[in-house]
């Protein structure tokens, strides 16, 4: 999905408390229908989505396409997001299932004692809202102390199951939850109130729910994040 699809507006209007808020984790997964020990992290990332508290996101890489199964999830900026982190987090090599939580830390996906020590704390962040109103995404951001965070928004289908035919995973019927369709930047928040919105009808036709994550620059840690269900899909 390119920027130049959307029309981008800031509107400096509506104001949130500014003091911190308790915020969602975020956890991403970064897996592959190609990859024969992803089906349990895809299980644990389905259970992370039903919990309360918890932002749960699976980005499909591409890089499993070529050892005999095409995942038709894959996107090249699921590639380029995982990247992101290796450098970030000084991860030595891309493997999968990664999971990364709140951009800053990593851990084998399928792991769920160290998952679960991930996401006790609690959490202080930016109190984001995402709401769809007049045909259009919106993420109501707060007057605030954080300045030059990134916004970013993913569009992302809750629930596929897929018959895979061939490669590791042969002969397996997959569930998979929360697969990241699109990935748009918004631009950022110096920490004035008011709202970025993107048209309903940039986002991609099979995605029925939308995530705001504000980031760090150079994919940092994540300050806060919020979720929505599309209407009509």
């Amino acid at each position: 999905m390119s920027r130049s699809a959307a029309t981008l507006a800031l509107f400096l209007a509506l104001a949130l408390p500014a003091e911190a808020a308790e915020r969602p984790a975020v956890v991403e997964l970064f897996t592959s229908q190609g990859c024969s020990s992803c089906p349990p992290a895809d299980a644990l990332l389905a259970e992370l989505a039903a919990r309360p508290g918890v932002v749960a996101l699976a980005w499909h890489v591409d890089y499993w396409d070529h050892i005999g199964w095409r995942d038709r999830f894959a996107l090249p900026a699921a590639t380029a997001r995982q990247q992101g982190y290796r450098t970030r987090l000084g991860v030595r090599s891309l493997y999968t299932p990664q999971m990364v939580i709140d951009g800053r830390a990593d851990v084998v996906g399928s792991d769920r004692g160290r998952v679960a020590a991930l996401l006790a704390p609690a959490r202080d962040g930016v109190a984001v809202a995402l709401t769809v109103a007049a045909g259009e995404v919106r993420a109501v951001l707060p007057a605030g102390s954080a300045t030059d965070l990134e916004v970013v928004l993913l569009a992302y289908l809750e629930r596929a199951e897929t018959a895979v035919g061939r490669g590791e995973n042969a002969g397996r019927r997959l569930h998979e939850a929360n697969i990241v369709r699109a990935f748009i930047p918004l631009g950022r928040w110096d920490g004035r109130p008011g709202h970025l919105a993107l048209p309903l009808a940039a986002l991609p036709a099979d995605a029925d729910a939308a995530a705001v994550l504000l980031q760090e620059p150079g994919q940092g840690g994540i300050q806060g994040a919020a979720t929505v269900r599309l209407p009509g899909r």
